[in-house]
């Protein structure tokens, strides 16, 4: 894109016989049939890579029937028909063990 030097408006082709005029809305005009393109690239920032994976979940004293810490984290879902309760799923924060509780 060219730019107009007097009013820095967009410049617009015109072709009168077999040159090509550039002219802008304020009455500038050129031959200068030059285009030339240019892009600005932002750099990218660096990806933050966390090692330890944080759990986002409410804590609750049940028993890991595994290693039997008392604190869990836990969960419902609805996996079966919705006339039905929920499941309840259980994490241990020591192990990592899951396990599911049907009501």
């Amino acid at each position: 894109m060219m730019f107009c030097p007097k009013c820095g408006s967009m410049l617009k082709p015109l072709k009168e016989g077999a040159r090509i005029m550039w002219v802008c809305s304020c009455g500038y005009r050129t031959t200068d049939g030059k285009i030339e393109i240019s892009e600005k690239i932002k750099p990218k920032k660096d990806i933050e890579i966390v090692e330890e994976k944080a759990e986002r979940l409410p804590i609750t004293e049940e028993q890991c029937p595994k290693c039997g810490n008392e604190k869990s984290y836990f969960w419902t879902k609805q996996t079966r028909a919705a006339d039905e309760p929920e499941t309840r799923f259980y994490k241990c924060v020591k192990c990592g063990h899951t396990w599911r509780e049907y009501s």
